[in-house]
């Protein structure tokens, strides 16, 4: 049993300027759960989600430091009062950022790290192991290197090596924000039998398609307390209408309306030529011979985990030196060193681009133009952020704010630059249903002001919302291609279906 006495905690954090500012995380929380049971908390970014998650786990108050009051208990164990070793033994964690929780570089070892390090027989972990890849169908990601798998792939490394420790509660946070839809089965199948196995199973989620049946309870929070609690039955029970009213992404995803722009009169185009590229290992990589998509329009990549989107777009921006190929916008022809100049892109892990002190210097960062007085950056910037429901954190540092919030910043900088040509790397991980309509709109603003978007990404949710050309990509190839409209709707139906 996790029980949480009237809890509350406030992070300690720094201003620009280098001073303590205190940011809230959860306050005067009250909350029981049973042994086995599943719970799912929702709500908006920064609503306090990950702070329950660390208040099981024991990162509060032993890593996050801050103010914190109330007592936290598992199994009648205060989580404050012991070691977080101890904690570790009874809870595992997968975070929303999966590198965060690795230590090896090779996948074999990271599975087998948190089971070795409490002390498990050698026997029985690769016993697990063996059970695990079986179980998860991950027998071609065993004995990779970790820095050449995609974000999903990396993800579900770390689920594996909760799978192997097999601790009596499971805590999650976001575990499907970087994953495709195929991938996101997988992790359904994971979590339905950890609960079969009795596991007491906690899941910090916007996406909610894929709980709806495991869900005992769903627990939406607003401000660092429960707005509003539904069992498992009244989760199932709503509505399209109903879960955007309650302000969360949809239970389901059958009978999803197309509402994105449609833009297919288009006289210029953006063209790829023998785009090749391969890592060292000779086997991943792309290879494009030719692709011809519509400028000024929002596109959306797609495809599995693994499929070569990242590699895709790392290329098109010129990050990839050993890349040969041309990229032409208009008939204006640009190589790798030219492509850096002209394109913006938005990381997926966006923790790799956010270098200064302050949210509103990080936009102001991204705004390259030598002719714009700093003044006019300044107030460019804090309208940019007022937009994304940043401007309050302005002189935050960025590295203070939660996983949503730092995504927005890092879409509030290629806002902010004058590049043609914008990516965006899985821009809604960790985005609730309002940030990442305000997210659509301000893509559909870019486009609008004439720039060529590209948005890889697993959200058919979003891809709905905004987009207006695909390009699905698999095995490094694009293997269709096509204007997205209420007819062309079908063929995503055929991707996030199957």
């Amino acid at each position: 049993m996790i029980e949480f006495h009237d809890v509350s905690f406030t992070y300690e954090t720094l201003d620009a300027d280098g001073n303590p500012v205190g940011k809230n995380g959860i306050s005067n929380l009250d909350l029981t759960i049973q042994r086995g049971e599943f719970v799912v908390l929702t709500g908006l970014s920064g609503c306090g989600k990950t702070t329950v998650i660390r208040l099981i786990n024991g990162l509060i108050p032993h890593y996050y430091k801050g103010t914190l009051s109330g007592e936290i208990t598992v199994d009648g164990i205060s989580v404050s009062e012991s070691q977080i070793y101890e904690t570790a033994k009874h809870v595992g964690s997968v975070f929303q950022n999966p590198r965060t929780q690795f230590f090896n570089v090779n996948t074999t070892d990271e599975i087998a790290f948190a089971s070795e390090n409490q002390g498990q027989e050698a026997l029985s972990i690769w016993e697990r192991i063996t059970e695990a890849a079986g179980v998860m169908q991950i027998e071609k990601l065993l004995d990779r290197n970790i820095f050449e798998l995609s974000g999903g792939e990396k993800q579900i490394i770390a689920c594996a090596g909760i799978h192997v420790l097999s601790p009596d509660v499971i805590v999650l946070d976001e575990p499907s924000s970087n994953l495709d839809h195929h991938a996101i089965k997988e992790l359904r199948d994971i979590l339905r039998r950890w609960k079969a196995n009795g596991k007491t199973v906690v899941v910090a989620e916007h996406r909610l398609f894929y709980l709806r049946e495991l869900a005992d309870r769903l627990l939406i929070l607003e401000q660092g307390g429960i707005k509003q609690a539904l069992t498992g039955d009244e989760m199932r029970a709503l509505s399209h209408a109903e879960s955007e009213r309650l302000g969360i992404r949809p239970v389901s995803l059958d009978k999803l309306d197309y509402t994105g722009s449609v833009c297919q009169k288009v006289s210029d185009t953006l063209s790829l030529e023998n785009f090749i590229f391969t890592y060292r290992d000779g086997k991943h990589g792309i290879r494009m011979p030719k692709l011809v998509v519509p400028s000024n329009s929002i596109i959306a990549v797609i495809g599995h985990n693994g499929a070569g989107k990242s590699t895709f777009v790392r290329n098109v921006c010129g990050l990839e030196k050993k890349c040969k190929g041309t990229l032409s916008l208009s008939g204006r022809r640009m190589k790798a060193k030219e492509r850096l100049h002209n394109c913006y892109m938005i990381m997926q892990d966006v923790n790799h681009q956010l270098f200064t002190e302050s949210v509103k210097d990080e936009v102001i960062l991204s705004m390259t133009e030598k002719s714009i007085p700093d003044d006019v950056k300044e107030v460019h910037a804090l309208e940019v952020l007022s937009q994304l429901d940043l401007a309050e954190y302005a002189e935050i540092h960025p590295m203070a704010l939660s996983g949503g919030q730092k995504q927005r910043t890092a879409i509030a900088s290629g806002i902010a630059s004058s590049k043609p040509i914008i990516i965006f790397d899985e821009p809604t991980s960790g985005l609730d249903l309002v940030h990442m309509k305000q997210v659509a709109e301000e893509i559909r603003n870019l486009q609008r002001m004439g720039k060529t978007i590209f948005v890889v990404t697993h959200d058919y949710e979003f891809i709905l919302c905004c987009c207006d050309y695909v390009v699905w990509i698999e095995d490094g190839m694009v293997y269709q291609n096509f204007w997205l409209n209420e007819e062309a709707v079908s063929k995503l139906n055929d991707f996030f279906n199957n």
